[in-house]
């Protein structure tokens, strides 16, 4: 009996020693709304504001970039010539913003194409032939836009910009 009794005791004294020892995985818990607002911030509109100076003249821009639908406002105001204040509508094509530009000008409305290239803090306004198509002004060959000779907008104070949008 003794022998039964210090055969089961050396067993069970082996089969605790080889039993190895696992350190649980800890649980790394996320905070889903951490996550949400992440993604949402990432979906909403970016929005830039520009503005030019060229002796007595300005152009004053406000850009919305949704996931690559712009929409924004801008206003030409010349010191000599007619100014004009209108919405932009269109769509980003790699760095190039392809917009129509409806605005008033002289009591009269009108819509014209506006492209710009939009790089670092800037936006170059293409400078191109136009057509009239459907009421439109259009560029007549979009291959055929120059952008070296344009009118350079740089960032600009978005509250400064709003105030001369209105």
């Amino acid at each position: 009996m003794k022998k039964l009794i210090l055969l089961g005791s050396v067993s069970l004294l082996l089969i605790n020693c080889n039993k190895k020892t696992e350190n649980p995985v800890p649980k790394v818990e996320t905070d889903t709304a951490t996550v949400a607002e992440t993604v949402i911030d990432t979906l909403k509109p970016k929005s830039f504001c520009y503005m030019a100076v060229t002796g007595k003249d300005s152009v004053f821009a406000s850009i919305d970039d949704n996931l690559g639908t712009i929409t924004g406002k801008i206003a030409y105001r010349n010191s000599e010539k007619d100014s004009s204040k209108g919405d932009v509508t269109g769509f980003k094509s790699g760095d190039t913003l392809k917009l129509t530009y409806e605005f008033q000008s002289e009591g009269t409305k009108s819509k014209r194409d506006i492209f710009f290239i939009q790089k670092d803090n800037t936006l170059t306004e293409g400078i191109g032939d136009h057509k009239e198509e459907d009421g439109q002004s259009k560029y007549a060959d979009e291959k055929k836009i120059s952008y070296k000779d344009g009118q350079k907008l740089e960032t600009a104070d978005c509250n400064m910009v709003a105030k001369a949008l209105k």
